[in-house]
């Protein structure tokens, strides 16, 4: 069965063959192993940093794929764990990794806050003026006459 984790483009951005196949790799063959991936693709050894930082925001959709898919079933270990009466080896570790995975895609809690403000104007309003000192106002000390 072939997986598609890909980013769905939606006339975003065109990709060359090479990135795609790029992309391909780090969601099935490579198992999100950047080099392995970059070798699969046929991308020359220290290409990385440039690879990556050109495609950075469909790297993190695919990872984003790739945990969305995986919910269902944190969600069932998290279920098969309280339902269980039998002791589970390693099971603080794979509540924890379970209730990660669930926050991360958002079922359990979410940090992400989003705040969008709108302003057609460019007017900023301001605390009144203090008043400025007038020069009689003010003594002034001469330390040379000391």
């Amino acid at each position: 069965m072939v997986q598609n984790y890909l980013p769905s483009l939606d006339g975003k951005r065109k990709l060359t063959e090479q990135q795609q196949k790029f992309l391909d790799a780090l969601s099935s063959e490579a198992k999100g192993d950047i080099n392995k991936a970059l070798e699969l693709a046929g991308y020359q050894p220290g290409a990385s940093y440039s690879v990556v930082n050109s495609l950075k925001d469909e790297i993190i959709d695919v990872a984003t794929k790739i945990l969305a898919k995986s919910a269902p079933q944190a969600s069932n270990k998290l279920v098969e764990i309280l339902n269980s009466d039998d002791p589970i080896p390693q099971v603080n570790a794979k509540l924890q990794a379970a209730q990660t995975l669930l926050d991360r895609v958002g079922v359990a809690k979410r940090d992400k806050l989003d705040i969008t403000h709108t302003s057609e104007s460019g007017i900023f309003i301001l605390p009144e003026k203090k008043p400025i000192l007038e020069a009689e106002d003010v003594e002034v000390i001469d330390e040379t006459k000391k």
